[in-house]
């Protein structure tokens, strides 16, 4: 993927402080749902990047899939628009296709842990999974992105084969520890890294696989976002662990996963 960074793109030294009067205020911490002040003047027609602070991870790289939680919003009024502060982080495959050019250069480069800040007229900020409905293209955004961090698409547990589904799990089991991790220990309410696989019930048949679809994903290990026995399972469990899991759905038929934790990050 080719890099190109315009002479506009615009480096804050510290977070949250306005720059000719057009730049909104963000405070909070990195992986806290950011507050945003917007200021009175115009936000100008031309795309502008900020980064608000930097993290110590490893940076980002073209081809890698991204993970962050983003929160969106129109210049005009403040109004908020999308946010996966309280449910599942966007993920942002970098191999050049359907990602726009604000995207790229907000994410690409940046180390793990940093917050960056897009405004831009909404037609050059509409990212993968950011609705399209209820904005006009002369909309003006407003795009905060924490980066959880940046993964290989195969990216896999080190020194370990691909997971594979137990021949005797079932439904009705306790999650089943398959490889202790040495890790983190991941903890409630925590941003968790994860590949997994998924089979069906009884067939055992793959119908799901974070492998097959590109890359790590990232889940909130909360009530709600998560399946319940994800919880019981990975909560109290190290980064490097793969969990055998076995999920019921009221109405639908069973599933039975295999998870590997790449990474987790404490919520703040």
């Amino acid at each position: 993927m080719r890099l190109y960074w315009p002479a506009l793109l615009m480096l804050a030294a510290s977070c949250g402080v306005p720059q000719g009067g057009t730049q909104p205020v963000v405070i909070g911490a990195f992986g806290s749902r950011p507050k945003v002040t917007i200021p009175s003047g115009a936000p100008g027609r031309t795309p502008r990047i900020t980064v608000l602070s930097v993290g110590g991870g490893r940076p980002t790289a073209a081809g890698d899939v991204v993970l962050a939680d983003v929160d969106v919003r129109r210049w005009a009024g403040n109004e908020p628009y999308m946010s996966t502060y309280d449910s599942r982080p966007a993920t942002v495959v970098l191999d050049g296709r359907q990602v726009p050019e604000t995207w790229r250069r907000s994410l690409i480069g940046r180390p793990a842990g940093s917050r960056v800040l897009l405004v831009s007229p909404a037609a050059e900020a509409l990212g993968p999974d950011v609705p399209r409905t209820g904005v006009t293209r002369a909309d003006t955004l407003v795009v905060v992105f924490d980066i959880l961090g940046g993964y290989p698409a195969d990216a896999r547990l080190v020194g370990r084969t691909l997971p594979v589904v137990p021949s005797d799990l079932a439904p009705g089991e306790p999650g089943r520890i398959l490889i202790d991790g040495s890790g983190r220990t991941i903890a409630p309410g925590s941003k968790v890294i994860v590949q997994y696989v998924a089979a069906s019930w009884p067939g055992r048949t793959v119908v799901d696989s974070s492998y097959r679809r590109g890359g790590p994903s990232a889940f909130t290990l909360k009530e709600g976002a998560v399946p319940a026995a994800w919880l019981d399972a990975l909560t109290g469990q190290r980064v490097g662990c793969r969990v055998a899991v076995a999920v019921a759905v009221a109405g639908e038929s069973p599933a039975l996963y295999v998870i590997d934790v790449l990474d987790t990050i404490n919520p703040v």
